[in-house]
């Protein structure tokens, strides 16, 4: 049984293939967008990273464990000619992986986020969602009552609610709730590598998001000498859902 969940969309087996990996707290529907645009060029795999989604509970985060996992399914599928899109976690998950084990990919795409430490800025989110009765509610109109206590902005909760479902047994979280608020610290940290990437690397920054500042600049080339940066002008850290049709745009001229 493959450990972490997934999809493939494909049209014609000798298309190249992109891989696509959402960030904290989503599974691969939020890329959805971006599938969509993809298609028509490319054999598109998403996958559920691991303590999200259907894919696998681990019993403590690592971003070495994330990308092995993910690269374990890329040579269980006997994948070839692949190219892998990441956001936010993904795509640090996706830095990893391609520092790993640069064979397996052909070029690299980075939506707003650099291989670096982060200060803390969920832990609102984690409040709000902890502060949800799962053994109370009725509907998920029902925990926003709960979670906009927190979490005030309006996208943002709409966003965690996609991962509130309802089972024979009550309602529960998507991802692994307790596990990323304990080792949340290790999400927020850079990667600790002497490697580098040296195919072509997409960055694409959101203009008004700071994941993706000039300050990265220099960890950035140190990991990926072969990298570039554009930005998606009017968009924030969800700049893939703000402006897909855009963001498809850049990926597919660069890819191609």
């Amino acid at each position: 049984m493959n450990k972490i969940h997934y999809q493939i969309h494909q049209s014609e087996q000798n298309k190249p293939w992109i891989l696509l990996i959402h960030g904290l707290f989503g599974s691969l529907d939020n890329l959805a967008a971006l599938r969509r645009g993809l298609t028509d060029i490319y054999n598109v795999l998403s996958i559920d990273l691991p303590d999200h989604g259907s894919s696998l509970r681990t019993a403590e985060f690592s971003f070495e464990n994330y990308a092995l996992l993910v690269s374990q399914l890329i040579k269980t599928l006997k994948i070839t000619n692949l190219n892998i899109v990441g956001h936010s976690l993904g795509g640090k998950v996706a830095m990893q992986l391609a520092l790993n084990q640069p064979d397996l990919i052909n070029r690299l795409v980075i939506l707003d986020i650099a291989p670096v430490s982060y200060t803390p800025r969920h832990q609102t989110v984690f409040s709000g969602l902890e502060h949800v009765p799962l053994d109370l509610i009725t509907s998920r109109k029902n925990a926003e009552v709960y979670l906009q206590e927190f979490v005030k902005e309006l996208g943002t909760r709409q966003f965690l609610l996609k991962s509130l479902y309802q089972d024979d047994t009550g309602w529960h979280w998507y991802f692994n709730l307790a596990l990323l608020k304990r080792d949340y610290a290790k999400l927020s940290e850079g990667l600790n590598t002497q490697a580098q990437f040296s195919k072509p690397t997409l960055f694409i920054k959101g203009e008004l998001s700071d994941y993706l500042t000039t300050e990265h600049k220099t960890q950035v080339m140190q990991l990926f000498p072969n990298s570039q940066l554009k930005v998606l002008a009017n968009t924030g850290h969800w700049l893939h859902a703000e402006k897909p049709a855009l963001c498809v745009k850049m990926i597919k001229t660069f890819l191609s």
